[in-house]
Formats: C-alpha cells, structure tokens, sequence
C-alpha cells in the first residue's frame, strides 16, 4: 500500500483528531469523514406523517425560540433605557 505525507495545520489535526473513534487510524477517519453521503441520497427516508410531524415540531421549537429572544431583547432595552447595568 502506498502512503503519502500531509502537512495540515494543528487545528486541522485537532479537528481530525476529534472525528476519529478508538483505534481508528487517521486514513480510516479521513476515507469515512469523506465519503459522507449527499443530501439528496436521504429523499424520501421519511413517511409523510413523520415528515409533517418533525415539521410541526421544529416550527413549534423556533416559535418557543423567537417569544424567548424577543423576551431577551425587552429585558436588555429596559435595562439600558433605566441605566441599569
């Protein structure tokens, strides 16, 4: 088997390094990380219901997130409005 040096950066190796699973060598981690799949190849892996429930959910999540950031935002305004720290 033919092998070739590369020279990456430490945060380069760090980042690999955070990918890798025990006793995994570096080539096996990067052929894996590289060969992740496309997209598209996930199409059509969920039922409609689950689909349209994991939609439901995630719309319900981000509104639970915007009324709480918004929140946030009142709360800084009133502070800096009042002085306060």
């Amino acid at each position: 088997m033919a092998v070739k040096t590369i020279t990456v950066t430490e945060e380069a190796y760090n980042a690999l390094k955070g990918l890798k699973v025990p006793r995994e060598s570096f080539s096996k981690t990067i052929l894996r990380v590289a060969r992740k799949k496309p997209l598209k190849a996930f199409f059509g892996v969920l039922s409609q219901d689950t689909a349209e429930k994991m939609e439901k959910a995630i719309f319900e999540a981000r509104k639970r997130r915007n009324a709480a950031h918004r929140e946030r935002v009142r709360r800084i305004v009133r502070a800096v409005e009042h002085g306060l720290p």
